[in-house]
């Protein structure tokens, strides 16, 4: 069964139809919303709102850790992470989906590992590739299928939220070799490797990042959520298309 963790311009599904929902607790406390079981062309998926179901839940306070646990006490064994980004690269515009194969990591504060003295003990995980290759590949063929154009790879910058960043933070990202900006790529992926689960994410170009091309002198936060929301309809029809392969 895919699991599928709805962010930013995606609280649900069309063409869900939902068996039951569950509410669930963990040894990590509340997860940000019920777990929504459900049938999508047919096949069996999970899905959770990671800003929780009226989208209240900032970044930085969201309960990564009872996430990735609730969906793993499923049984759930592989996982796509839907975001939102602001494009860093030129190539990037709004509108555009990418499947990143990288992570820099700028968050702070937030519980970030399972594994600690109390729980579980201590243990190094190879983060070299932090996305699932099987899960990128699996959710590069389903956009194929779909009919929708997406773009391989890329680099995710994680910052902590929830303002957006200033034009010379984005410089120094695109120093660094970020390729697009968001909020929620962390630690939620290195969670999921620690549990072992396949993971992979579907990111949505929402704007140019600060300073770059239209977003020269300011984000204007209306015309985002209008691509946002339109892109969303093709990151849905992707979503059926990687349902039905991971149901094969």
């Amino acid at each position: 069964m895919l699991a599928i963790i709805g962010g930013s311009g995606l609280a649900g599904l069309h063409g869900l139809v939902v068996n039951r929902r569950q509410t669930v607790s963990t040894p990590y406390g509340e997860p940000s919303s019920e777990l929504v079981f459900g049938n999508l062309a047919g096949h069996d998926v999970l899905f959770l709102a990671r800003h929780g179901t009226g989208h209240t839940i900032p970044p930085h306070q969201i309960n990564y850790r009872a996430n990735i646990w609730a969906l793993n006490a499923q049984g759930v064994k592989s996982m796509v992470a839907i975001a939102t980004v602001g494009g860093i690269r030129g190539d990037l515009a709004p509108g555009l989906i990418s499947i990143p194969d990288q992570i820099l990591d700028y968050t702070h504060g937030r519980e970030a590992t399972f594994f600690t003295q109390e729980d579980r003990g201590l243990r190094h995980i190879d983060f070299t590739m932090p996305y699932c290759g099987q899960m990128r590949t699996a959710c590069l063929a389903a956009a194929e299928d779909a009919g929708v154009s997406v773009f391989d790879g890329g680099t995710y910058a994680t910052t902590q939220g929830p303002r957006l960043e200033t034009a010379a933070e984005i410089i120094r990202l695109e120093r660094d070799g970020a390729d697009m900006v968001g909020m929620t790529g962390m630690p939620e992926a290195v969670l999921a490797r620690e549990l072992d689960l396949s993971y992979a994410a579907i990111v949505v170009t929402a704007n140019h990042a600060a300073g770059k091309a239209s977003s020269r002198h300011g984000i204007a936060m209306e015309e985002m959520k209008k691509v946002m929301h339109k892109a969303m309809d093709k990151v849905q029809l992707i979503l059926v298309k990687l349902a039905a392969r991971d149901g094969d």
